[in-house]
């Protein structure tokens, strides 16, 4: 079970008892504030606190660029302008804190992310439920034969279930052997602190993360992409939705310009130059690397 029978009463406590503010929110975020959106088997999201809309992006960039800017530009034409040429301090103005309950390994991959405030549940204090993210048989790959950090084909029949039962037993021993490493209630066990390092990267641990607009960006341009790891995926994929809501024309033109857009090298661009006019060219002809060449040929089809 995702949220704990006591995580549901504080939320339906918190979304039971709005508070009169004077700042400015966003309606859409509203909508979302306290609600836990399952990810995975045990995983969740949900948005604990936020500040600033589209509006504190435009008031931001208004301030920097002076007097007469709003009577020129829309807030959506003036926010699609920052996110076309990078301005990236106006989306700084926007905050998120999220609860994040996940895998310690994607928390590992998570972190690398090192643009934002975290506070993570601590095993040296408390003692870690036993939940662990067991994958659907469907999630089950081979390594990929031309990406060293890739998945290749599914595995399937007595392959997945090997591999499903090995995840499932060696899950479920390393806990057995963690509770009986710390003792009963009472009892003089090993410290948390020591016991915890015999758990398996599967187990789920939970954190609050808060992180301004632009470096959240940079977050899902990278963990949202079709080529991310299924298993942070589709947590990106989630806070995806939320924001949406939250700023709505700054992550339209987030949506264009960087998930859906494509940064060309000099050398590209000449190239596209060279074939509008009739050219044939080729990668030898090109200036560029195989992989360069892959990658060039995958934008432009």
């Amino acid at each position: 079970m995702p949220i704990t029978p006591d995580q549901q009463a504080e939320i339906d406590d918190l979304r039971a008892n709005p508070k009169p503010t004077l700042r400015a929110v966003a309606d859409g975020m509203e909508a979302h504030l306290y609600k836990a959106y399952d990810v995975l088997d045990h995983g969740f999201i949900r948005v604990i606190d936020y500040m600033g809309d589209d509006a504190a992006i435009c008031q931001a960039a208004r301030v920097s660029y002076g007097k007469g800017t709003k009577s020129v530009q829309n807030d959506e034409g003036l926010i699609r302008y920052l996110m076309r040429h990078w301005h990236s301090t106006p989306f700084e103005m926007c905050e998120i804190k999220l609860h994040v309950k996940l895998p310690v390994f994607v928390a590992r991959q998570w972190i690398r992310h090192r643009t934002a405030n975290v506070n993570e549940y601590s095993a040296r204090y408390s003692i870690l439920d036993r939940e662990f993210y067991i994958p659907e048989a469907d999630k089950l790959a081979a390594q990929s034969v031309i990406n060293n950090q890739g998945r290749g084909e599914a595995l399937t029949g007595e392959e997945a279930a090997r591999v499903l039962e090995y995840l499932k037993g060696d899950a479920a021993r390393c806990y057995d052997h963690y509770e009986e490493m710390i003792g009963q209630e009472g009892q003089q066990g090993l410290a948390r602190e020591l016991a915890r390092m015999n758990l398996p990267a599967n187990i789920y641990t939970q954190w609050y993360w808060k992180v301004d607009l632009h470096n959240l960006f940079h977050f899902l341009r990278l963990r949202a992409d079709a080529h991310a790891q299924y298993e942070i995926r589709v947590y990106a994929e989630e806070i995806c939705k939320v924001v949406a809501d939250w700023v709505p024309a700054a992550y339209g033109a987030f949506e264009d310009y960087r998930m859906g857009g494509a940064t060309l090298s000099s050398k590209a661009i000449d190239c596209v130059r060279r074939m509008l006019k009739g050219e044939d060219v080729t990668q030898e002809t090109s200036g560029m690397s195989k992989g360069e060449w892959r990658e060039f040929m995958g934008v432009i089809g």
